[in-house]
């Protein structure tokens, strides 16, 4: 009997193994072609794992990590199934060591000097301002000294920069500065940004620019600048007000220039992609050359009879990209989108599918080893899952849409799902770096990019074509017409009621839950897709696990917020940083920042001698501020936090503090007032011991150094906030 039951249960569980394996063969034969389309992914994974290390690896671990995959599929080789996972981790470690080459290239950190100094150097690039110039200069020396591996960024007077032109060797006394740190632990690391981008510090003039040599023989690269600063220059002469920085943006890349207040209206209308230069601008480029193209070739009889009129349309178009991809910078999201184009191109040559998802991981995958840096900004993520929205969505619903008959109904649903699909796919990336997302962005899309695409773009096309007969103004004043239109369109859309919508911080690894979520719902073909909504919905709702903090110290320790159930209240000291102000009412999504004197009494409660107790909700630890370096002994009882703007020496012995002296040496701080204490972690904690993280200063003097640290900053502290 004992026999008998064991041979049932046996063959059970054969059959359920063979269900499985059958399963198993359906799925692969369902999703064939789709698994190649993950390794982006995984190479991203790899990126994502170096940058999310608070301490460097060693240059050989990636290479190791790549070689023990190789030696692993090798190994595996005649095991198709064993073989994929040693053949995803060779991929991993090979994002992983593209990041470490990609810092290994990176010159080091500058070392400036915070007092006036005179700087000279070659002109790499004029950019105009909506209040004045600043330049790039390459080659820079600091009073006469070596020559610096990073270039450096100063802002000029007003009128200076009419008194050069690109490549002249300059000279100017200017007051430098390395580029800020961030505004709060696991905030926009700008230093980071400029270590990989080759920027060492930014300066303001503080005197007038001496000529020292002229501009040699114009370089390639030398000669592309100086045609982007005559073409901006031209059209800030025909347009001098925000649509001349507007119209410059679009044919040289040149964006500084556009007014705040006006890049806010584009970016709380949903806008703001217009004015950052990538996918749809040399899309619509490369499409009015290739329409116009078609209908030269067609209009003569014998290119129309016997050339191939729609490959060297396509030819023309890529040439035309091309050339717009260097009048505008060559930036990466724009390299990008161009060899996207240049795959759609391939594929019309060879006549094949011109855009697909294929294209769109090869071009991916270019980025991620060629700057794998990019993978941790916003455009890199809005603009991928921007196109695999679009890519796998059209793939879904084309038959839907093929079933409207009337044609000039299915242009407009069209249009109106491309803005649905392209908005809301990267909404969730655009609400996890600026802490809002835009209500009306589709109304406002279907509106301003066929202005954009019929109207603008091809006014500043014509006009880069009458450019050297000197005529440009007669497109360029009918392009400001409908730059004109576009700004209204902004203005009155961001002005509606609740046009951005305020949302809590996504964490690091909700954002990641997000990009999974939205590659499993574009990638795959199957009904497996489907499993991507419950990771999506996971991301959406990880801020739930992890709450922003309750008091956030400025890096200079001015300015200094308190969050509330009634708000965000600030103590701020003069000179308080605005860019400052603002990252934090994108990170707490509480409205706007208001003072301290606002806030109800169990919240901020201050006395006479200028000492504040700060307390987020009842029943939590408080903190104490202080504006001197002293304290009377009764108002120090029940504290768990001392804060101040100044140095602390005396000041509430014994209980931890945060002063001018702690954000000197760590950088900004965030804190948790939880009803057993205050829990606090530093910017440079976060961050770490990175190549682009300057190293921590440390005192001249015995005397200075405070009486106490606050801060018992592991990086396990950092790595549990993540």
């Amino acid at each position: 009997m004992e026999r008998v039951w064991r041979a049932e249960i046996g063959g059970e569980l054969k059959l359920a193994a063979a269900r499985i394996t059958l399963a198993f063969y359906d799925l692969i034969e369902a999703e064939r072609g789709r698994f190649a389309l993950w390794l982006p992914v995984f190479l991203g994974a790899g990126d994502i794992a170096y940058f999310a290390r608070n301490s460097e690896p060693p240059l050989w671990l990636g290479a190791a990590g790549m070689a023990l995959g190789a030696v692993g599929f090798g190994a595996l080789h005649r095991h198709p199934l064993a073989r994929l996972v040693p053949g995803l981790a060779f991929v991993v470690a090979l994002g992983f060591a593209a990041a470490q080459c990609a810092t290994w290239r990176a010159p080091p950190l500058l070392a400036l000097p915070r007092h006036a100094v005179s700087v000279s150097g070659r002109v790499d690039a004029i950019e105009g301002l909506p209040e004045g110039s600043r330049l790039l200069l390459t080659e820079a020396r600091i009073d006469d000294g070596a020559v610096l591996p990073r270039r450096l960024r100063l802002r000029l007077r007003h009128d200076d920069a009419a008194l050069f032109t690109i490549g002249e060797t300059v000279s100017l006394r200017a007051l430098l500065m390395p580029p800020p740190e961030p505004a709060y632990p696991g905030a926009w690391d700008l230093q980071r940004d400029d270590f990989f981008h080759g920027l060492g510090g930014y300066g303001t003039a503080l005197g007038p620019i001496r000529r020292l040599a002229p501009a040699p023989a114009p370089k390639f690269e030398a000669a592309i600048e100086a045609i982007r600063a005559a073409i901006a220059a031209r059209v800030m002469a025909v347009l001098p007000d925000s649509r001349g920085a507007i119209a410059a943006t679009l044919l040289s890349g040149f964006s500084a220039a556009i007014p705040e207040t006006d890049r806010a209206a584009f970016r709380d209308a949903g806008l703001a992609h217009l004015l950052a230069i990538a996918g749809l601008h040399i899309g619509i480029v490369m499409g009015l050359v290739l329409g116009f193209a078609r209908l030269l070739l067609a209009a003569l009889e014998w290119p129309a009879l016997y050339w191939p009129a729609r490959q060297i349309a396509a030819l023309a178009a890529l040439a035309a990209g091309g050339a717009y991809l260097l009048l505008t910078g060559a930036h990466v999201p724009i390299r990008r989108s161009f060899a996207m184009a240049c795959l759609v191109t391939l594929g019309l040559l060879v006549g094949r599918r011109a855009l697909s998802l294929r294209g769109l991981a090869l071009a991916a995958g270019a980025v991620l080893l060629g700057a794998p840096e990019e993978i941790v900004g916003v455009s890199f993520q809005m603009s991928f899952s921007a196109v695999l929205a679009l890519i796998s969505g059209y793939e879904a619903l084309w038959p839907a849409l093929f079933r409207i008959t009337a044609r000039w109904r299915r242009h407009l649903v069209m249009l109106a799902l491309t803005s649905l699909l392209a908005g809301t796919a990267s909404a969730p990336f655009g609400a996890a770096h600026f802490g809002r997302v835009q209500l009306y962005f589709v109304l406002a899309n279907l509106i301003a990019v066929p202005i954009t695409a019929f109207w603008v773009m091809p006014c500043g096309l014509v006009a880069l074509a009458l450019m050297p007969l000197g005529l440009a103004a007669l497109a360029l004043v009918p392009m400001g017409w409908g730059i004109s239109l576009i700004l209204a369109i902004a203005r009155t859309i961001a002005a509606l009621p609740a046009a951005t919508i305020p949302v809590a911080h996504i964490p690091g690894f909700g954002l990641l839950l997000i990009a999974l979520g939205m590659a499993w719902l574009g990638l795959w073909r199957s009904r497996l897709r489907l499993w991507g909504a419950p990771i999506l919905l996971l991301g959406l709702l990880s801020p739930l696990a992890a709450p922003p903090p309750d008091l956030l110290v400025s890096p200079d320790a001015k300015l200094i917020g308190l969050r509330t159930e009634a708000g965000v209240f600030v103590l701020a000291q003069p000179g308080a940083s605005r860019f400052t102000r603002d990252a934090w009412a994108e990170y707490w999504a509480r409205g706007p920042l208001l003072p301290a004197s606002a806030a109800p009494p169990g919240a901020v409660a201050c006395d006479d001698a200028g000492a504040c107790r700060l307390r987020p909700a009842p029943g939590r630890a408080a903190a104490l501020w202080l504006s001197a370096d002293k304290a009377a002994p009764a108002a120090c009882e029940g504290v768990a936090l001392v804060v101040s703007p100044v140095p602390l020496r005396d000041a509430c012995r014994g209980v931890l503090h945060i002063d001018r002296f702690t954000v000197w040496r760590e950088g900004a701080v965030a804190v948790w007032l939880e009803a057993s204490g205050a829990r606090v972690l530093s910017e440079r904690a976060w961050r770490g011991i990175r190549p682009w993280v300057p190293p921590a200063p440390a005192p001249q003097h015995v005397a200075d150094r405070p009486q106490r640290s606050a801060l018992p900053l592991a990086a396990e502290d950092a790595g549990s906030e993540r």
